[in-house]
């Protein structure tokens, strides 16, 4: 199938959102879903596309800085890439790029540095060893330390193009209102206006903990339910209000947001919200911490929940 007949183009003039967009990719069908991806957003945006495949190299060689063997890794390896690409059709403004070896995340940050990347795009089938870059560990690191917004093709992120047909016709922004979130609503925003998209913003209200000391122990049952739906309701208006104040007076958009709040926890109520509204993209901030390799090994960590469940691709930026 050619990208064309994914995403034949639009008519109207856009402002385009990606200049130069990076898929990384380990020959696996995770990363040819992320390709597939990254190359109707790469024809929408007129950007130009490189596709990264890093070679392991093998223990006996790893004291030599070029081992003999990685040279003929290396020809394979720009062999196999361009006969991906050409797979979808012969398209402008892609090249390859093979770094001989190294750490993937560390590999893939220096070409984002050096080609001035402002997308990445990878694929992951959950969690698993770190040799491969379309599972979970490599591709966590990866969203959480990339100095570009990260696009993440989840295993059922082919859902919503199945659906709704490709392009990204309603998106979810969720927000915790932390600086992560902060960074990630201009892209959000930008799209929207890019792709004429309904926005929809969301925030989600973590439930009343049932041993909160804001409930009496000794209040009967009753009072103690007021009181919670009482802090509910105060919740929910104040987090309308801040999201409301999130957007410009004037959005630029063709289609009036949506504001939703919910209370659930977070990877839950997002994956709710997507199902529910039909969403084509979800944008959310990726928080740093102390250590991404740490932070990658932690298996309920709410952008993984929600990247390893979306049934639509998700747009990460790092805070």
């Amino acid at each position: 199938m050619r990208v064309e007949e994914l995403h034949p183009p639009v008519a109207t003039a856009k402002t385009n959102v990606f200049r130069h967009i990076l898929v990384a990719t380990d020959f696996s069908e995770a990363s040819r879903r992320a390709l597939c991806d990254a190359l109707v957003v790469a024809v929408e945006n007129h950007a130009r596309l490189s596709v990264i495949h890093i070679l392991q190299t093998d223990w006996k060689y790893a004291a030599l800085e070029n081992p003999p063997e990685l040279d003929v890794a290396r020809i394979d390896a720009d062999r196999r890439i361009r006969a991906l690409v050409d797979d979808f059709g012969s398209l402008p403004n892609v090249e390859a790029v093979v770094v001989k070896h190294g750490p993937v995340a560390e590999a893939v940050e220096a070409v984002i540095e050096e080609r001035s990347i402002d997308l990445l795009v990878i694929g992951t089938r959950g969690r698993g060893g770190l040799q491969k870059l379309a599972l979970g560990s490599v591709a966590e690191e990866l969203l959480r330390v990339a100095a570009c917004p990260v696009m993440t093709i989840g295993p059922r992120a082919d859902i919503a193009n199945i659906a709704h047909g490709p392009g990204f016709h309603r998106i979810l922004f969720a927000t915790d209102f932390g600086k992560a979130s902060a960074k990630a609503l201009p892209l959000a925003l930008a799209l929207a206006r890019a792709q004429q998209s309904k926005l929809i913003l969301l925030h989600m209200i973590p439930p009343m903990p049932a041993t909160s000391a804001s409930l009496s122990a000794y209040a009967p049952a009753g009072a103690a339910a007021d009181e919670v739906a009482e802090w509910e309701e105060t919740s929910h208006k104040m987090a309308i209000r801040q999201l409301r104040a999130c957007l410009p007076a004037e959005t630029g958009l063709d289609q009036e947001p949506e504001y939703i709040v919910g209370t659930d926890f977070l990877p839950e109520g997002v994956l709710t919200a997507a199902t529910k509204f039909k969403v084509d993209l979800i944008v959310m901030g990726a928080s740093r911490t102390v250590s991404a390799r740490i932070a990658a090994h932690v298996p309920w960590a709410a952008v993984h929940e929600v990247v390893r469940n979306a049934p639509c691709p998700v747009l990460t930026i790092a805070g």
